[in-house]
């Protein structure tokens, strides 16, 4: 996605934040920041049913699972014309020695050649937009967790009140809808969250992975210290994968208010807001990324 002046403010400003991140994974678990000892754990009292805060996703593969031919199961025949018709940016470049990793992530092309539909501002779906290393604010309303994402200035809704997943002709009813419908319920101190009725059109991660309409994502949150959320989560769409397809463990760190805090003004509103505004995501491909990549004035 490509970001208007003020967002790039935004990145320059949080470059620490995304150090933070390269430095865990790279890592392959929590640092204390630049190659030191893992941070001590946060020992303050928490509740494990408070999901509440500002969080950021600093543990885990940004994809499903990892790179290598065993971390995704075999598709069917409409699951691989799918993935064939998804054309991504990231990954590795097409063309590449495989090297023992799925061809899913060496195909990568120039933006100017891909059809990531978040090039045309369509919203992410769930879960590539939790995969993105951005922050996203979380609440405990009445019934409903709703995650606050920074990127498209978008929120989710899951629905805690005691409703059941649609299913069947009440699903078809329904329809599809950009992040579906979502209810969790407390299983212990595990938050088990379903969601079904996706719009095909979304990825399921910035490398070009499909799903159908009738998918079923199975997440888990669980809250294992003040500051720690632990994730992982499970895709059930025998349309398009001859076996479920289960996540590596990822987590979530909470933010302090300083990190989410620019001149005195906390939260994602104003020049924080990350809109994805399709004329202006428009006039940008015509005008530059178009014209670098394809050579046309």
């Amino acid at each position: 996605m490509r970001y208007v002046s003020k967002t790039l403010i935004i990145l320059v400003t949080l470059v620490f934040v995304t150090a933070s991140l390269i430095l865990a994974q790279a890592g392959g678990g929590q640092r204390g920041g630049r190659g030191n000892a893992a941070a001590a754990p946060d020992t303050r009292p928490f509740d494990a049913h408070d999901l509440t805060g500002y969080w950021f996703r600093d543990q885990g593969f940004r994809g499903i699972r990892g790179l290598k031919v065993s971390d995704v199961p075999e598709m069917t025949e409409l699951g691989k014309k799918m993935f064939e018709a998804n054309i991504p940016v990231r990954g590795r470049n097409k063309g590449e020695p495989l090297n023992g990793d799925h061809p899913g992530f060496v195909r990568a092309v120039i933006p100017a050649l891909s059809n990531d539909p978040i090039m045309k501002c369509d919203p992410q779906g769930i879960p590539r937009l939790i995969l993105d290393n951005e922050p996203t604010e979380w609440f405990m309303a009445p019934g409903r967790l709703i995650q606050f994402f920074q990127w498209g200035h978008i929120p989710r809704e899951i629905w805690l009140d005691g409703r059941q997943l649609p299913s069947g002709e009440n699903l078809d009813n329904l329809g599809d809808s950009w992040f579906g419908m979502s209810v969790g319920k407390w299983e212990g101190d595990t938050l088990v969250v379903n969601t079904v009725g996706q719009r095909d059109k979304t990825w399921l991660d910035i490398h070009g992975f499909p799903h159908s309409f009738n998918m079923r994502l199975e997440e888990r949150y669980k809250r294992v210290s003040y500051d720690r959320i632990q994730w992982t989560f499970t895709i059930y769409d025998p349309e398009i994968y001859k076996t479920p397809w289960e996540s590596d463990v990822k987590g979530f760190r909470r933010m302090k208010d300083e990190e989410v805090t620019f001149y005195g003004w906390k939260g994602f509103s104003g020049f924080l807001e990350g809109y994805c505004a399709e004329t202006e995501e428009q006039e940008f491909n015509d005008r530059v990324r178009d014209p670098a990549g394809l050579g046309h004035k």
